[in-house]
């Protein structure tokens, strides 16, 4: 067997790390099934890629396929290269890892997967909705939902500061191993939350930028609103009611944000909470598990929990992770049978407690793991981190626009930059006028 050694990245890293690949050997004998490929994210959490490594390797050893894994990061836009380059070459691996909108992107070079996802629905419950919004354009399975990679983007609150500044005990509004009880936990409530932390210099660690982590905390907002700058028809609605009153709550809100928020990418909120100046972030526990390593008196003090309602519900940023088999893969049916395999329940429970609970599975019915009541300090911090009793809206920023137009609005951090040119002073008719303007170009393209 040939194993070269896996390259980790460290997260916060500045640097893309070197793909890893692992061979197994061919398993020989007139039972063989061919060989098999794949190209999976690369896990930031420090052995979390051995999970998915060893239920592979279960899967081909029974079946007895051949098959080479490749862990590419997505840093520095890694992965996407590699997605765009096999799409153009129609050549490379069997299974790739997709990100949230890449699966509508390739849709023409992907393998559907109508069959599978019918039997793993039955299997495991049903699917968030978002999920066949990403997946399902058309009508069709263009992937299958990943357990590794999808995550929650909610608060992740300090406990100490928000009870000592805000009045906010975040541990009675979410309290372990029982359904939420946070009526009121609401937009409003933010807001004079997150003026008070402000005032008492810890200010809620949410950015403004165009990287992921802004947009999706900007998405959700926008959303409890009912607002949409494009709706599900694909006309623009930017000029609407809806928009304006997000928009000008957003931009209260932000005013309680660091300074620097605009300049903000994804590392920065996980800086501000480990820094220990942050009363609040909106991320999944990837924050929290550094500062356990680095920062463990701030850990102790962390509680993830939900996200505040607003005039249309409580709506949760999710950012999901796919897996896609391409349609020019030469052993498509072993691919699938290795999806199915990695979407069991034991699967997925292996692979979130390899990564600290940071990954959350799609299924309806794998909501309840172990990892998230056990992780600690404090014990049950990730309790309330995955959707377990149906109190949030998951949703995904720029939805319900037709994808096409979604991934351009979310890629340019539509939202975002609306946000900081009214904060900057812009009058609100002219910020709208000039995403309309930005929108109306993106569908010309």
């Amino acid at each position: 067997m040939r194993k070269s050694k896996l390259s980790r990245r460290r997260f916060l890293a500045t640097t893309a790390a070197s793909t890893a690949v692992i061979a197994m050997p061919h398993v020989r004998g007139v039972y063989a099934a061919g060989k098999l490929s794949m190209g999976f994210w690369d896990h930031w959490v420090p052995g979390a890629n051995n999970a998915t490594t060893a239920l592979v390797k279960e899967w081909a050893e029974k079946e007895k396929v051949e098959v080479q894994i490749d862990y590419i990061p997505s840093q520095g836009n890694k992965l996407l290269i590699t997605i765009t380059a096999e799409a153009q070459a129609g050549s490379g691996h069997d299974i790739l890892s997709f990100p949230s909108w890449q699966p509508a992107d390739h849709a023409r070079s992907l393998e559907p997967v109508d069959d599978i996802m019918a039997q793993l629905i039955k299997q495991n419950g049903a699917v968030t909705p978002i999920v066949e919004y990403l997946a399902k354009p058309g009508g069709r399975w263009l992937a299958v939902p990943s357990t590794v990679g999808s995550q929650i983007k909610g608060p992740c609150s300090r406990i100490d500061l928000m009870k000592q500044h805000a009045g906010i005990d975040v541990q009675s509004l979410y309290p372990a191993g029982a359904p939420p009880k946070a009526d009121s936990w609401t937009l409003d409530a933010l807001l004079k939350a997150a003026e008070a932390c402000h005032k008492a210099g810890f200010a809620f660690g949410i950015g403004l930028g165009t990287t992921s982590d802004s947009v999706d905390t900007a998405g959700a907002i926008f959303q409890s609103f009912g607002a949409a700058l494009v709706d599900a028809k694909g006309d623009v609605t930017v000029k609407s009611d809806v928009v304006r009153q997000a928009l000008d709550y957003y931009v209260r809100l932000a005013r309680f944000f660091p300074p620097d928020a605009p300049a903000w990418d994804d590392s920065s909120n996980n800086k501000w909470l480990v820094s220990g100046r942050g009363a609040l972030i909106m991320n999944p526990p990837s924050a929290w598990a550094v500062a356990k390593r680095d920062a463990p008196q701030v850990a102790e003090q962390c509680w993830t929990h939900g996200m505040p309602a607003g005039p249309k519900g409580r709506y949760a940023p999710f950012l999901p992770y796919f897996w896609g088999i391409w349609n020019f893969s030469k052993n498509k049916s072993a691919a699938k049978s290795l999806l199915v395999h990695l979407s069991q329940r034991s699967s997925a429970e292996k692979m979130v407690a390899a990564s600290g609970g940071y990954d959350l599975p799609s299924f309806a019915s794998f909501t309840d793991f172990k990892t998230w009541a056990d992780e600690a300090p404090p014990k049950g911090t990730l309790y309330h981190y995955p959707n377990s009793h149906n109190h949030q809206i998951l949703s995904m920023a720029a939805s319900p626009a037709p994808p096409k137009i979604a991934v351009q609005i979310y890629t340019q951090g539509l939202m975002t930059k609306m946000t900081v040119r009214h904060l900057q002073g812009e009058p609100m008719e002219k910020t709208l006028a000039w995403a309309e303007s930005e929108i109306e170009g993106f569908m010309r393209t």
